[in-house]
């Protein structure tokens, strides 16, 4: 097999690559080692930022996203039993998020290369990169059918998150370095059958720890509360998780609506940044390349940024040659992840509780909100960077 670029993974990165190359006349193949049926059926949440609305929409993406997205102008901070909104629309200059998950961009993008002609090799794993310092490398995969097939490209584009092949190419310590941060606690995620407890997201500080309340329909609800990531999820009885989530948001007379709680999970949170996001014909984006709490809602948003700045560098590869854009690809995507790292940490370390905190940590991150509540050249930071920046 044969192509331009050739694409790991099947996810939110690799799907936008694609297409987007695919409108620059750029030929792509695409291997992923899950099938289509379990890549649209993993639920994962999604804020989507200002920019990447506009680049799914730019791209034809997003028709059912502007149906049945759900356009936030701001979002709540809650502690000590108060509501504080944050207006983005107003700080931004009109700008928004969208709650619209991740399997349903997923689901959106799918169809739209496969109605376009793209190829995507489902339930074919990849195995191994060779020649990433010649002009030809070559992708080794094996089918769902057993055998062992290659693809040979002028570039290889990493997009198979974290545990895949990628960024194992890229010798450890010769030439990658790796920066972790691991929290020392999890989300407690449910999905339940309930109507909406707020128009908009409501992100609490408590003395018992994190809460966040987001919508994923009219009649289905997210939610989630800091915890212990060793914990169970069979510990946790419905009644007393809507206990816990009322006594970490309550206050002015605030009640959640409650319902029926078809899942239940844990996930930890860590930070992880993959330097440098390319070596030789190889390039790391999304998932592949760098991770961030969920609580500056920027993972999806981050991927979205990579394809746009390596998207960009292909192209001006492939209409004149030149490799000024491809060569910069790793300082310009990296300048965006470390900004959102930031970010990232900001509102994690504001609004968690930490086991080793003491009441000296509470009471600043008590003045920390007041002041995000209070000030407006402090409300405009954080409303900046959750809306996102403008892409590079």
């Amino acid at each position: 097999m044969r192509t331009q670029v050739g694409i790991i993974g099947a996810g939110p990165a690799g799907l936008l690559l694609s297409h987007i190359l695919h409108l620059n006349d750029i030929e792509s193949v695409i291997i992923e080692s899950r099938s289509r049926d379990e890549i649209e059926k993993t639920i994962r949440a999604g804020v989507l930022e200002q920019s990447t609305v506009d680049l799914m929409t730019e791209i034809g993406a997003g028709d059912r996203m502007k149906r049945e997205g759900f356009v936030h102008g701001g979002f709540e901070l809650r502690f000590a039993g108060r509501g504080h909104r944050i207006d983005l629309q107003e700080l931004t200059n009109g700008r928004k998020i969208t709650v619209y998950p991740q399997h349903e961009v997923l689901k959106d993008l799918i169809a739209l290369r496969l109605r376009t002609g793209g190829q995507i090799h489902f339930e074919a794993k990849a195995t191994g990169i060779d020649g990433l310092s010649s002009d030809q490398p070559i992708i080794r995969f094996g089918t769902k059918d057993g055998e062992t097939r290659e693809l040979s490209c002028d570039f290889v584009a990493g997009c198979d998150g974290g545990y895949g092949t990628s960024r194992a190419a890229i010798p450890e310590h010769l030439v990658r370095r790796d920066y972790f941060r691991v929290y020392p606690f999890g989300w407690f995620g449910i999905l339940a059958k309930a109507p909406p407890s707020s128009e908009e997201l409501i992100y609490a500080h408590h003395e018992r720890g994190f809460a966040l309340i987001s919508t994923r329909s009219p009649d289905v609800q997210r939610m989630y509360f800091q915890c212990d990531p060793a914990d169970s999820v069979d510990n946790w009885s419905d009644d007393r998780i809507w206990s816990e989530l009322q006594a970490r948001v309550g206050g002015d007379g605030f009640e959640l609506k409650t319902g029926p709680i078809f899942q239940k999970g844990i996930i930890p949170l860590r930070s992880f940044v993959c330097e440098p996001m390319q070596h030789g014909r190889l390039f790391l984006a999304g998932d592949a390349a760098h991770s961030v709490p969920p609580t500056g809602a920027k993972g999806l948003n981050l991927a979205a940024a990579d394809v746009h700045v390596l998207a960009r560098a292909l192209s001006s590869y492939y209409s004149n040659r030149s490799t000024a854009l491809l060569d910069a690809y790793s300082p310009t995507a990296l300048r965006r992840v470390w900004r959102a790292q930031h970010f990232s940490w900001w509102m994690t370390s504001m609004l968690h509780r930490f086991h080793e905190g003491t009441e000296f940590d509470l009471k600043r991150q008590l003045a920390e909100l007041e002041l995000v509540t209070s000030s407006r050249a402090a409300a405009a930071t954080l409303a900046e960077n959750y809306v996102g920046l403008p892409l590079a």
